[in-house]
C-alpha cells in the first residue's frame, strides 16, 4: 500500500512516574530529535496548567529549548490558549522565535483553558463568558502583529511585535469542535484537529472546515491537519501493553480522576483499570503495519493534507520506536547525518 501523507508529532512532556519535570523536558527534546532525524515535518509541544503529569506549561519557552537542539523539523505549538495570554505578549513570543528559527516555527492558537477552571480564572485576563466574540479578535490582533493584516480588520494601532521582521511565524488554528474550525476555514489558516482526545466529531470539523473556507494570502486550499494517538509494538500483545499507562490515564480522566503515567504492568494492575475492553479506546495501538493502515485509513475518511502522531509509552524509546516504524512505513526522509550539539 503506498503512503504518502505527511507526518508530524505532538508531545505532552509527560512526567512519568517517579520522574521529574527535568526528566520529561529532556525527554521531549530526545523525541524532537529523533523526529527531526527521521524526516517528521514538524513537532508541536502543548500548554496545559497546573497539572502533576504535565510539564509543558509554557510552549515558547519549550520550543526555544527544541529549536536550538535540532535542523530542520518545524516547531510549534499544540497549542497556545490564547485566552490565557496577552496577544501582544504572544506575537512578540513567536516572531522572536521566528527570529531565531527563520521559517520553522508554527504558532498554533487555541482557545481552551488547558486546565481545570479554577486555574483558568488565575491565568486569563478576565472571565467575563464573551469568549467567542473575543477569540477571533484576539486571533485577528496576532495575525496583524505578525504582519498578516486583514481589510476587514482593524489591527491595534502601532503594534507590531518585531521591529526588522524578515519572515513570519506560520499561525494556525486548533480545535476539537466545529468552532475554531468554521473560523480557521472563514480566516484561510490551517486548522488542526485534536482527534487525540477521542470525542468524536472529527468528520464534522472538518467538512465544516472545508464548507467554510476562504482562499487567504497565506492558503489557496484547506489544509487539515488530524491528531492520532499512537503505539506501535512487535505484536498487538506489546502494543497494547505498551498502551497500558495511557489508556489507564484516559479512562481516568474521562471520571474526573488524574492518574500518574505508571509503568505498564503497573498501570495493567492498578484497581481503576477498566475492565470492559470497549473502553480502552488509545487510539491507533498496534503493529507498524496495522498502525499505518489505520493512519491511512484515518487520512482518507478526513482528507486530511497531514498527520500528526501523538506516540504514548512510558518510556522515551519505545515512542521513538513507535516514530522510526512509522517513518518507515510512510517512507519518510531521514537526515543524512545525525545533528551534533
Amino acid at each position: 500500500m503506498t503512503r504518502s501523507t505527511a507526518l508530524s508529532v505532538l508531545d505532552l512532556a509527560m512526567v512519568r512516574h517517579d520522574a521529574s519535570s527535568h526528566d520529561a523536558l529532556e525527554e521531549t527534546a530526545t523525541l524532537a530529535l529523533a523526529a527531526d532525524r527521521l524526516g517528521y515535518t514538524r513537532f508541536w509541544v502543548a500548554e496545559h496548567h497546573n497539572m502533576p503529569t504535565v510539564a509543558s506549561t509554557s510552549p515558547a519557552v519549550l520550543i526555544s529549548h527544541v529549536g536550538a537542539r535540532t535542523q530542520r523539523i518545524r516547531v510549534g505549538s499544540g497549542g497556545v490558549m490564547l485566552p490565557n495570554h496577552s496577544p501582544f505578549v504572544i506575537a512578540e513570543q513567536f516572531a522572536m522565535l521566528e527570529a531565531l528559527y527563520p521559517g520553522r516555527i508554527d504558532l498554533g492558537l487555541g482557545r481552551a483553558p488547558g486546565t481545570d477552571r479554577g486555574t483558568a480564572a488565575a491565568l486569563r485576563r478576565n472571565m467575563d463568558g464573551d469568549e467567542d466574540e473575543r477569540f477571533p479578535r484576539d486571533v485577528l490582533h496576532v495575525m496583524s502583529m505578525l504582519g498578516d493584516h486583514r481589510a476587514e480588520h482593524s489591527p491595534p494601532t502601532g503594534l507590531i511585535a518585531t521591529p526588522a521582521a524578515a519572515s513570519s511565524p506560520a499561525v494556525m488554528l486548533l480545535g476539537s469542535s466545529g468552532f475554531s474550525a468554521q473560523l480557521a476555514g472563514l480566516l484561510g489558516l490551517p486548522f488542526a484537529f485534536a482527534h487525540h482526545f477521542e470525542m468524536g466529531g472529527t468528520l464534522i470539523a472538518a467538512e465544516v472546515y472545508r464548507e467554510f473556507f476562504q482562499p487567504s494570502r497565506v492558503l489557496d486550499e484547506p489544509y487539515l491537519i488530524v491528531t492520532a494517538t499512537t503505539v506501535v509494538g512487535p505484536s498487538q500483545e506489546k502494543a497494547d501493553w505498551l498502551a497500558a499507562p495511557s489508556r489507564l490515564r484516559r479512562a481516568g480522566l474521562r471520571r474526573g480522576e488524574l492518574h500518574p503515567l505508571l509503568p505498564p504492568d503497573d498501570a495493567l494492575n492498578h484497581p481503576a483499570f477498566p475492565t470492559d475492553s470497549a473502553a480502552l479506546t488509545a487510539g491507533l495501538a498496534g503493529t507498524a503495519d496495522v498502525v499505518a493502515d489505520g493512519l491511512t485509513h484515518l487520512a482518507a475518511q478526513t482528507e486530511a493534507s497531514e498527520l500528526m502522531l501523538y506516540p504514548v509509552a512510558y518510556d522515551v524509546a519505545d515512542r521513538i520506536g513507535t516514530l522510526e516504524e512509522l517513518a518507515i512505513a510512510f517512507s519518510l526522509t531521514p537526515l543524512e547525518t545525525s545533528p551534533v550539539h
